[in-house]
């Protein structure tokens, strides 16, 4: 009833995509989930008078999260939610994910968010709702927006998702910091086949350039083994870039094919047939001269930040990209707290297409509540 839910709930949405169900089982799977090891988390249905369900509600909580450990203000997530359109319902949902992260000593709680980590299932689209979802990210109907805020859950940051074709020329300062770079950065894409150096030079950049930040975890290398590991099957080499300094990788820029636009003549169960399925679904897509590709993550060691060395990437990187046969770019998680990869967004003629928003509900509702603090 859980899994099935939101299917039914947005059957009538042309542009709905459904997330695949093996992954959102696996989340709530302690074989699968290794932040399972030291958290909790609940899943609730919520039915009618007739046993039909009409919500569903998951909180759980990371004692490894940095959000949960401060002591000024402890911090469980809720996530997964999907209602009909009725308040009472939603608060019912709300108001039993916050007493249970309550009984366990929580003082606000997130939502909605995921129990992993922030590239799928976090966030409520508040603007796109037109649009196809990208991979790992939810559709959300624009009644969900005031359930929660009736509720009392305030805004604690924005997430969006920026557009541009590869065809849009860069700015000429961009070639001008490729040729001026040419002799003291080499940039790559990544190789397939060389699974260890990718995962370690993933490593050491996203470690150096993201682990800094509030609420984001350092990454062993064993984490990022395993991240290759299952990027393997989608992964496109020449989407996975990287500038080196000698031979520290300094900066990259990971990306995907937009697998939606796979997935979406699969179906939601990635068993025997929905593999096969897909198999020669990705065959038919990866030949097309029109793929569209969604950046996951960009990052540049702070050593190396404001010298224009991910916009020397950048030039290398779009020319690969055209010559693979995509022609549109969609940036997935550009938090509204970083106002760098925001400037970089804008320099590369990105426009924001779809917004997600990640609230935050405090318990005590006489407390102050504060944004995301901002990236400096």
């Amino acid at each position: 009833m859980f899994i099935e839910l939101p299917a039914r709930l947005h059957a009538a949405v042309p542009n709905y995509i459904g997330p695949l169900e093996n992954e959102v089982e696996a989340v709530f799977d302690p074989a699968k989930n290794p932040k399972l090891q030291n958290g909790e988390c609940a899943r609730w249905v919520l039915t009618d008078a007739n046993g039909q369900a009409v919500g569903r509600v998951a909180a759980f909580l990371n004692r490894d999260a940095v959000d949960v450990k401060n002591a000024d203000l402890p911090t469980g997530g809720l996530g997964f939610f999907e209602c009909i359109d009725n308040q009472t319902a939603a608060n019912q949902l709300f108001d039993v994910a916050r007493l249970w992260l309550a009984a366990r000593g929580m003082q606000a709680m997130d939502g909605p968010i995921n129990f992993g980590e922030r590239d799928r299932f976090w966030g409520l689209l508040i603007e796109g709702y037109d649009l196809e979802p990208n991979y790992g990210m939810f559709w959300h109907p624009a009644y969900y927006r005031p359930l929660f805020e009736n509720y009392g859950f305030e805004l604690y940051f924005k997430q969006y998702t920026c557009y541009r074709t590869t065809a849009a020329e860069l700015h000429p300062s961009f070639a001008k910091r490729a040729e001026e770079h040419a002799g003291t950065y080499r940039f790559a894409h990544a190789r397939k086949q060389d699974a260890e150096k990718l995962a370690q030079d993933f490593h050491h950049v996203y470690n150096l350039a993201w682990a800094r930040h509030s609420g984001v975890k350092p990454m062993t290398l064993d984490e990022a083994r395993k991240i290759v590991k299952e990027m393997k099957p989608v992964v496109d080499e020449r989407l996975l870039w990287f500038a080196y300094h000698g031979e520290e990788p300094v900066a990259f820029f990971i990306s995907l094919p937009e697998l939606n636009q796979i997935f979406k003549h699969v179906g939601r169960r990635l068993n025997l047939v929905g593999k096969l399925r897909f198999l020669w679904e990705q065959r038919r897509y990866m030949q097309r001269r029109d793929k569209k590709l969604f950046g996951i993550i960009y990052g540049v060691v702070p050593e190396h930040q404001g010298k224009g060395v991910d916009a020397a990437m950048l030039v290398y990187a779009r020319q690969a990209f055209i010559d693979a046969g995509y022609a549109e770019i969609e940036m997935n998680w550009i938090g509204d707290f970083n106002p760098r990869m925001l400037v970089t967004t804008r320099s590369i003629g990105a426009k924001i297409l779809k917004t997600h928003a990640t609230y935050r509900y405090l318990f005590d509702r006489e407390r102050p509540f504060e944004r995301m603090p901002i990236i400096r």
